[in-house]
């Protein structure tokens, strides 16, 4: 019996396997790259997704955080231009301007200390300042009652210069001038300045560079002629206006809560 034809086939069915093996190696070897390829660039664009998508996360969180945040607003302060005022008259305007507590209002703050009355308008903008005289005595009160005495019987310790806030409007006093009061029970009012006693030299301390001398009055507070006429009496013509007395022996904790 030949077996070569039979061989030959056992051969042949015996290399199929080979050459099926090696035509689907052939054929993983051409599609590897594909695949590696594919699979690379699927990773690449999941990881570049999660990098978007953490940006966009990120993005997101930013916006979220910025719509919670309010937007900063800055405190309102007067203005005192060129002047330079004691803390305590800063810190007087600033809160006045911050709260609009003269409610748009010409508004005064007096400085018992320094003798200097300072003239805002209703945006806190300083419109003038001048030097005051005062009461004589050293004082944050007023006296119970003491506006219905005659003026002879005010005693001299008695002669204060109350400290507040202080809902002023012009009147007349019982000279008939016109004056802006402060306390009418108390008969305390901005006025021009009085010169009837000329021993008292009125005029000298207000023109003094120092504040030590301008406690003179009863309590009422004196202006020259010239800034009261410019400033006060028209401020007040047609409205009240606020006046803030600063205290001098008491806090601004103690009377105003600042």
């Amino acid at each position: 019996m030949k077996f070569g034809p039979a061989a030959g086939s056992h051969g042949g069915f015996a290399s199929a396997p080979v050459r099926i093996a090696v035509l689907v190696a052939a054929l993983l070897a051409m599609a590897m790259p594909s695949l590696l390829r594919t699979d690379a660039e699927t990773q690449g664009a999941d990881a570049q997704a999660r990098v978007h998508g953490s940006q966009a996360t990120l993005s997101t969180s930013a916006a979220g955080q910025r719509s919670l945040v309010a937007p900063v607003v800055m405190p309102r302060a007067a203005h005192f231009g060129a002047m330079t005022p004691s803390a305590d008259a800063r810190l007087m305007a600033d809160w006045v301007a911050a709260t609009d507590d003269s409610a748009g209002a010409t508004f005064v703050v007096i400085d018992k200390r320094a003798a200097l009355l300072y003239a805002f308008d209703g945006q806190a903008r300083l419109l003038a300042t001048s030097p005051v005289l005062l009461g004589s005595a050293l004082g944050d009160e007023t006296v119970p009652g003491i506006g219905d005495r005659p003026i002879a019987l005010v005693r001299p310790e008695e002669r204060t210069t109350p400290a507040g806030r202080f809902v002023a409007e012009r009147g007349r006093n019982t000279r008939g001038e016109d004056v802006v009061w402060v306390d009418y029970d108390a008969a305390v009012s901005i006025h021009r300045v009085v010169t009837a006693v000329p021993a008292e030299r009125r005029l000298d301390r207000l023109a003094s560079p120092t504040a030590a001398d301008n406690r003179i009055s009863y309590g009422c507070i004196n202006l020259p002629a010239a800034f009261y006429e410019s400033h006060i009496r028209p401020a007040f013509a047609r409205q009240t206006g606020i006046v803030y007395i600063l205290p001098e022996v008491a806090t601004m904790q103690q009377v105003f809560g600042l």
